[in-house]
């Protein structure tokens, strides 16, 4: 198998007289959403720092030259992952032996844990000899809401737990790991400013048109399974609403993809790409068709009532509902702990659900009024006390580059 990596001439070089490499993972787009932001942060803090690790097109535009592609490790589901599985397993080795060589001053892994929490574990168990290279885990495995036994294999993996969800740090106490809540870079997004009149005026829309946002996710496998429902969903929808627009925000993993799946769409959407288009989408929208996850916040934060949906390969989510302790599968609801937003999931995921459920919030003003009333209670409880989300992650990378982290270093040295 041939493992193209990035040329010597663009990777920015390691152990050179003072400068201080900064190494930072980010397996799929969302990460390389807050990769980003926090490489952003670290430079206006620390000017000179240098970055390499493996990133998407924002953290390349930070200064970062990836060690591969980040879209060969965008792949969820465990039947999705068997056919790339040697291809994964090439990857994580080439990416340990990357670190190692380069010895940088800080690891920084950011989500993704099917593959940061096996590139944190091989650097562990390579670099006991002498100083070992300072770790921090950005974004906590939710094993809160599956397989929690997991929690056992984490002490020694990293130095600092940095978490995005308020509830967080008090979970991992209870198993005898400290954790740092730093808040949710969603609030850093901008969603809330977004130009309704501009994003019509720029599409021609009228205004007895109304915009329906629909995400399908930013993975292909969710692209090739959702659309289909999507588009069913939309045609019914239209029965019932004339004058819909759908909008669809394509992540550039998936572009070419999604812009194939919806050329035949009997009313073709409008595609997005570009973050200031999305938002002004956002305030032009009357309801969202959203697949459960970070781009339910979103949605929440621009104030966008929606309806979300998610289905996976059905062994995946036999396996799934054995091992899920949770009660919700949108964050919204999560951080709620109520059903805010109505959760059409695997059985449930079906066209006529999920119109029936777009219409309600189309013709009920109430119901999507009370939406927006609980979208504004969860986003005073992202927010941390005195800085922005990405600054305070960048104040505890820059702390574990400084020295030991007092106070805040994961217990347990123990490696499973």
């Amino acid at each position: 198998m041939c493992i193209e990596t990035v040329p010597a001439e663009r990777a920015p070089l390691a152990g050179r007289d003072g400068e201080t490499l900064v190494y930072v993972i980010a397996g799929e787009e969302s990460g390389d959403v807050l990769g980003a932001k926090l490489m952003a942060a670290l430079k206006a803090a620390r000017p000179g720092l240098v970055f390499a690790g493996i990133g998407g097109p924002r953290m390349v535009a930070e200064g970062m030259a990836p060690l591969f592609a980040q879209r060969e490790l965008a792949v969820m589901g465990l039947l999705e992952v068997l056919p790339k599985i040697w291809q994964l397993r090439a990857r994580l080795q080439q990416t340990i032996a990357d670190i190692l060589v380069r010895r940088p001053a800080v690891l920084v892994t950011i989500d993704s844990p099917g593959f940061t929490l096996r590139v944190l574990r091989g650097v562990a168990h390579s670099d006991k000899a002498g100083h070992g290279i300072p770790r921090a885990h950005y974004v906590a495995p939710q094993v809160w809401a599956w397989r929690e036994g997991r929690v056992r294999h984490f002490p020694g993996l990293w130095e600092k737990l940095l978490c995005l969800l308020p509830f967080e740090p008090a979970f991992f106490a209870r198993h005898g790991l400290a954790a740092i809540f730093v808040g949710h870079p969603v609030l850093e997004a901008g969603l809330d400013q977004g130009d309704a009149a501009r994003f019509r005026a720029a599409h021609g829309l009228s205004a007895a048109q109304r915009s329906v946002i629909v995400m399908p996710g930013s993975r292909r496998s969710e692209v090739f399974r959702l659309l289909p429902i999507f588009e069913e969903t939309l045609q019914r929808l239209a029965l019932r609403v004339p004058g819909l627009v759908p909008v669809v925000p394509v992540a550039h993993s998936v572009a070419e993809t999604v812009r194939a799946a919806t050329a035949s769409w009997p009313v073709r959407p409008i595609l997005v790409s570009e973050t200031g288009d999305k938002h002004d989408a956002f305030a032009a929208a009357a309801v969202a068709l959203v697949k459960s996850g970070t781009s339910t916040l979103e949605l929440a934060l621009a104030g966008v009532p929606m309806v979300v949906a998610y289905r996976v390969n059905p062994i995946t989510a036999l396996i799934a509902r054995r091992l899920v302790k949770v009660k919700f599968a949108a964050l919204v609801n999560l951080l709620a702990g109520r059903e805010v937003v109505p959760e059409m999931i695997q059985g449930r995921c079906t066209p006529p659900l999920l119109a029936a459920a777009l219409a309600r919030l189309l013709s009920d003003p109430a119901e999507a009024a009370a939406q927006r009333m609980a979208f504004r209670d969860i986003a005073a409880g992202l927010a941390p006390e005195g800085k922005l989300p990405s600054e305070a992650a960048a104040a505890e990378v820059l702390a574990l580059i400084d020295g030991p982290a007092q106070g805040t270093m994961m217990m347990g040295t123990a490696l499973t």
